[in-house]
């Protein structure tokens, strides 16, 4: 009896591991539909269209008295979302590793940012300054409930399954991106069958994001379980004093973070292009609000699949040479963005392809190539860093977009000054030594890296 009790609990805990892995994944369906819906498709040419409405006769408007032009407000709230996260994340990470609680802190950041997301419902007229706040709330809360999230990667996950996890979890993000936005496109291009104004049709597609954010969280909550904290976690350290630990252990492990430095640059070009591109093809290219729901579900799709492709690329070729491949395609498809001819959508969804091939798997393999690299015992606190270069970081892509546009007044420029992004990820990238890395950390060497 003994002897199979013995035999039965790697079974169990296989089993229990499998669990938590499925309700993990269901973060990624439950907040991914923000950043599809809201930033990437709906908020950037709507929050622009409203600040328009405020704007003087020069187009400008004037937030705290500082004159901005209309078109830049946007990409200038999204830095500011960043800034807050910056301030905001190593006080989760450091609360995470200090209790071991970490879902108490899940579920406060997602319910936080899932009701500003809803709170989107009352941007009309012409408050822009209530969209911009409500962003800044949004996106801020996003990023810290990530920081929680992917911490959990090297709990649930060995090594040798960390490409596959997370790169299901990335697919379970776009898939429920795809099918929301499928709703969101029948009750936009239908919304005089609604009775519904355009405007209210979209803010209705804005707060149902909300709701299925703070809806879905339920699922994660139930599943994942809190394992304490391990005696490698200082007790006392908080917030930033804790990131500055955190920062004074990665100069011990230069790999580590040689490898963050690179991901910070290219990451930084992936997040602007996302919550960008909308914009991007509204004001320059003159597409349809119908259009470019239409490109990003096909991007949602087409990234279910390259997130999926591009793990199993990484089992063949290794997760290092793959992202590597990725920040080319990135770098060539961007660069043919800046000569789309305005009013083509046939080219557009040409391009919106190449972007979907390529963005799921890069960010799926980026973030299990960093979990190889995180010491055991510090994840939350090595992720809060990943997370500030995730999205706490990527403040300078949309403060160089809007700089660009207001000096310029070209969308086309500020689009192709974002190559920049790829080209010195890339390099940066190329020069990490990953296998040595990841003993450094002291974890054991996956087959195929």
């Amino acid at each position: 009896m003994g002897t199979d009790t013995l035999r039965s609990q790697p079974a169990d805990e296989a089993a229990e591991r499998r669990r938590e892995q499925r309700g993990w994944y269901f973060y990624d369906w439950a907040c991914s539909v923000y950043s599809t819906s809201v930033l990437t498709v709906f908020l950037g040419p709507y929050l622009t269209s409203v600040a328009k409405s405020a704007a003087d006769p020069d187009g400008f408007v004037h937030p705290l008295g500082i004159p901005v032009r209309a078109g830049s407000f946007f990409a200038y709230t999204v830095s500011a979302s960043v800034i807050v996260s910056i301030l905001v994340m190593p006080l989760a990470g450091a609360a995470a590793d200090r209790t071991g609680r970490k879902k108490p802190l899940l579920a406060l950041a997602a319910y936080v940012g899932a009701a500003a997301t809803t709170g989107l419902f009352f941007l009309d007229g012409d408050r822009y300054l209530l969209g911009g706040f409500l962003l800044i709330v949004a996106n801020s809360s996003v990023a810290v409930s990530m920081v929680v999230y992917n911490s959990y990667l090297p709990q649930i996950a060995p090594p040798e399954e960390r490409d596959a996890v997370s790169s299901r979890g990335w697919a379970f993000g776009y898939a429920a991106g795809s099918l929301v936005l499928v709703l969101n496109l029948i009750l936009f291009t239908a919304h005089d069958s609604f009775g519904l104004s355009e405007s209210m049709a979209v803010r209705i597609c804005l707060a149902s994001a909300g709701i299925w954010w703070g809806a879905f969280t339920l699922v994660p909550l139930k599943r994942l379980r809190d394992r304490g904290r391990t005696p490698s976690e200082a007790p006392t350290a908080q917030g930033w004093r804790q990131l500055a630990a955190t920062v004074r252990d990665m100069r011990g492990k230069p790999l580590t973070l040689s490898f963050l430095f690179a991901y910070l640059i290219y990451n930084d070009g992936i997040q602007t292009v996302i919550s960008q591109a909308s914009v991007y093809g509204s004001e320059e290219l003159g597409l349809s609000q119908s259009t470019l729901i239409t490109a990003v579900l096909m991007v949602q799709v087409l990234a279910v699949a390259g997130a999926l492709g591009m793990g199993r690329l990484a089992r063949t070729y290794g997760a290092k040479r793959t992202i590597l491949g990725s920040l080319i395609a990135w770098t060539l498809t961007l660069a043919a963005g800046y000569f789309l001819p305005a009013g083509a959508p046939v080219w557009f969804f040409v391009l919106a392809a190449g972007i979907g091939l390529v963005l799921g798997g890069s960010q799926a393999l980026s973030r299990s190539l960093f979990s190889h690299l995180v010491p055991p015992g510090k994840e939350a606190e090595y992720f809060s860093a990943y997370e500030m270069s995730d999205r706490g970081m990527s403040w300078l892509g949309p403060l160089l977009f809007g700089v660009t546009y207001q000096l310029t007044g070209s969308y086309r420029d500020a689009i192709i000054s974002l190559v920049v992004f790829f080209v010195v990820g890339f390099v940066l990238l190329a020069r990490v030594p990953v296998a040595r890395a990841i003993s450094d950390a002291g974890n054991l060497l996956p087959e195929r890296i």
